[in-house]
Order: C-alpha cells, then structure tokens, then sequence
C-alpha cells in the first residue's frame, strides 16, 4: 500500500512542514511505502494526486486546510484511492464532521492507521468538492479572508472578522432563480450554501445521499452582525430569514455575476449546477 502525503506548504502558515519530522517518525519502523510530496503553486495537489491515484491504489492524505483538500480531492476523484486529512490550515472545516475534537499531537499516526469508509461526494458544474459550497456574501467573507490572512501576525479567527466586517461595509445582494430538486424559489439573497458537511446545516451528514441546504434572505447590515457570530457556534436554525432545504440537485442562476466559495476556492459565476454523488468517495477516519 502506498501512502502519499500532499503537503501545500503555504496553509498555516508554514505549518504543514513541521509535520514532516512526525511522517517520517511513523514510518521510520514500517516497511510500508510512502512519499512526501510538497506543493509548488496552486493547482499542483490536483496534478500530484492525480498522477499517483491513475498508477495505483494509494491512502492519500491531504496536509494543508480545506483549499488543499479541494485541491487533491478533484485530483483523486472516481479513483480507487482513499482519501484522509492532515488539518493543517488555518481553516479544517471538513475534519470537524469527522472527528470535532481532533488532537493534533498524533493525527498523523491516528489517520495513517484509520479505517476507510465511504462518504458522500459532490459535484459543482465540472469540479469536485466536499464539504460546503456557497454563493454571495460568504463567498465573498472568504475572498476577503484569504487577503487578510496573508497579512503578519493576524490569527484565522481575526482574518475571517476582519472579512465579515469589510463584506458588510461593501454589502450586496443578488437576486437568484434556485431550483432544488426541480422546485423553483425567486428570491433577492444574502448568501445561500450547499453542504455536504454539518458547517451551515446542524443536522447534516456526509454519508446521507443529500445535500443540507441554507438560504438566507436579504437582511440588513444590523441583522448581519448580529447573524454571524451564530452562524460560527452553529446557532442559526431558528432566525427569521433563515431557510433550510434538503435535495440532491441544486441549479442556481443569478441575474449579475456572484462570488463562490467551494471548499475555500474562490470563483465568479453566473450559473452553478450541484449534484450529490451518494458514498463515492473512500475516506479515512482517525482511529
């Protein structure tokens, strides 16, 4: 069995390679087969988990935070191989649906030996992801985030602040055509987001075959910052102008075009089709 470690080495801040020493003290009394792979420039995990996952059946773990793991994902998908994370970005959105808890001090030697099960994948127009997509003003919370982080001394927690407060300054709406297994909804939106992790939706899980849907309806710059601090303790569920779906196909239209956060990558789009893919992905759960 191969075991192939994609480590992006700008995601926390150089924090993905300190973890070197610790891969290379795991193996260091087993004669299991691995590599170390470190990422160049971006779009670089895709090709590295690509070129392993056509060769051979492989445990790959993606070393970085949720844009690395988008990354190897797409470069992995349809496969044979597994897939497990090493959070090491200053955003592990994904892992928390795993295991909320994680301990950093023996992940590596806990996910190497952890077992494989499968999970639900998802599909936007040609790309992979899997965790949360999303649409408007936290697509946009994101765009500004990623700036501030690479900013000296500003912690993940202050950057994503700092994004909400500078998004809410510059706030828009966008009025979108959603169609959720084929039931139409117009609406002016504030955001809306698709998950396949519990993120946005409290209830969600990665292994049901749907999709946990959040829409949130245009609401002022007030309700916004009060909104945003339950949305990051997950207390949300019970505010006026927030909605919840569940479905398997999304199809969403916008009548200008809106940012898109999939898994911590950023776009423009003016249509975007989502489609759940039920337990098609192998993934590896710390023991």
């Amino acid at each position: 069995m191969k075991h192939l470690f994609i480590l992006n080495p700008a995601a926390g801040k150089g924090k993905t390679l300190k973890l070197i020493p610790a891969i290379k003290d795991h193996f260091a009394a087993s004669k299991e087969d691995y590599d170390i792979e470190i990422t160049k420039y971006p779009g670089h995990a895709t090709e590295i988990a690509a070129s392993y996952s056509s060769k051979q059946h492989c445990r790959i773990y993606s070393v970085g935070g949720d844009g690395t793991l988008n990354e190897v994902l797409n470069g992995m998908a349809g496969s044979s191989s597994c897939l497990g994370v090493i959070p090491a970005g200053s955003g592990n959105d994904f892992i928390k649906c795993i295991e909320p808890d994680s301990d950093m001090k023996n992940i590596i030697s806990r996910t190497v030996e952890g077992n494989a099960r499968p999970i639900d994948m998802a599909r936007i127009n040609d790309k992979y992801f899997i965790n949360i997509a999303s649409l408007g003003f936290d697509a946009q919370v994101a765009h500004k985030t990623q700036y501030f982080k690479k900013l000296p001394l500003i912690t993940g927690k202050m950057a994503y602040i700092l994004g909400i407060l500078t998004t809410i300054l510059q706030r828009k709406t966008n009025m979108l055509e959603i169609s959720i297994d084929g039931g139409l909804i117009k609406a002016d939106t504030l955001l809306i987001a698709i998950g396949n992790g519990r993120y946005y939706g409290p209830e969600a899980e990665i292994a049901d075959g749907m999709f946990d849907i959040c829409h949130v309806d245009n609401i002022s710059r007030m309700k916004i910052l009060r909104l945003f601090p339950l949305f990051m303790k997950g207390q949300h569920g019970n505010i006026n102008g927030v909605h919840f779906y569940k479905g398997r196909r999304v199809e969403i239209k916008s009548a200008s075009p809106i940012a898109m956060n999939s898994d911590g990558e950023i776009s423009i789009v003016n249509e975007a089709v989502f489609e759940i893919l039920p337990k098609a992905l192998s993934f590896i759960y710390p023991e």
